[in-house]
């Protein structure tokens, strides 16, 4: 474990501990994560429905594996220095298997990993039809985690989908369990009720994410409101995904319908503007000191 790691982990779990509020956007692969980066953003979040859909062309229900996550948390990690949570989705398996998660995904760059507590194969929290593994079951998935992890400011964030299944109560019972099994920050997915968003932080003493998805259940709330209730973290898991869909609509459909697509604004970033993303000056500087003769 490098001493930066060490460093940057520290510094996140300082960060979600002040239950201000973080505001936290979703990655799908390394661009999209520079992208972030760029904008300013303090940490981001590798989403399994975005990868899912953003690389395999399909619906949030289980279809991607540990090397697949592991492999775009590896190119995220080289792409950026912000702190980095990795959606793990149930684990892949049991205890056993979130054990070599954890291991795996520490030593691809994560510094806090979120585990569900969702019947395999696993759907979006925001889909009908879920099931849930008995409460028992997660604790141990969450001690195995806990257990797992090299670095103890590696956190272990514990998701239950349980509020759509068994109702909120089951929820935050759950989420007592998982706390006192070791977990850092309680993720109590699809709350639908603004009474209930408003009340789940004072029930607990750990920081608590919530996930403002875009059209789904959980009532939009400013991260105003959110930091002043004392969530530790606001995710935005696929705002960058569902921009960027829009943008190649657009983009495309002026293609498709004009026959030609001009370097507009409106439409496209500016050629430059990718090469900067990309880091494509850094590279030409180390082709001139690397080329022959160089110096």
């Amino acid at each position: 474990m490098s001493s930066s790691s060490a460093q940057r982990r520290a510094a996140f779990r300082a960060k979600v501990a002040e239950r201000r509020g973080l505001l936290v956007p979703g990655a799908f692969n390394a661009l999209s994560a520079r992208v972030i980066a760029d904008a300013g953003f303090e940490a981001l979040y590798l989403t399994g429905a975005g990868v899912t859909n953003m690389s395999l062309g399909l619906p949030d229900l289980g279809f991607i594996g540990l090397a697949e996550i592991a492999e775009h948390t590896a190119r995220v990690r080289d792409a950026v220095a912000l702190p980095l949570i990795v959606d793990a989705d149930t684990g892949f398996g049991n205890a056993l298997n979130v054990r070599h998660t954890v291991r795996t995904l520490e030593r691809s760059g994560a510094d806090a990993i979120q585990f569900e507590d969702q019947v395999m194969p696993k759907k979006c929290g925001h889909f009908a039809g879920k099931e849930v593994i008995g409460a028992g079951e997660m604790v141990g998935k969450i001690r195995a985690a806990v257990d797992a992890r090299e670095d103890a400011n590696l956190q272990i964030i514990a998701r239950t989908d349980a509020a759509a299944v068994h109702g909120i109560e089951d929820a935050i019972e759950r989420g007592h369990r998982f706390l006192e099994a070791g977990a850092d920050i309680l993720f109590i997915e699809a709350t639908e009720s603004l009474a209930d968003i408003e009340r789940l932080p004072g029930l607990f003493t750990a920081p608590q994410l919530i996930n403002i998805v875009i059209g789904g259940k959980t009532p939009v709330q400013s991260r105003e409101a959110l930091a002043k209730l004392g969530y530790g973290i606001v995710l935005y898991a696929n705002a960058a995904l569902q921009g960027a869909v829009l943008g190649m609509q657009r983009a495309l459909g002026q293609l498709a319908a004009q026959g030609r697509l001009d370097e507009d604004p409106a439409l496209v970033i500016p050629f430059g503007e990718r090469q900067r993303l990309v880091d494509k000056p850094l590279y030409d500087r180390l082709d001139r000191l690397y080329a022959e003769g160089g110096a």
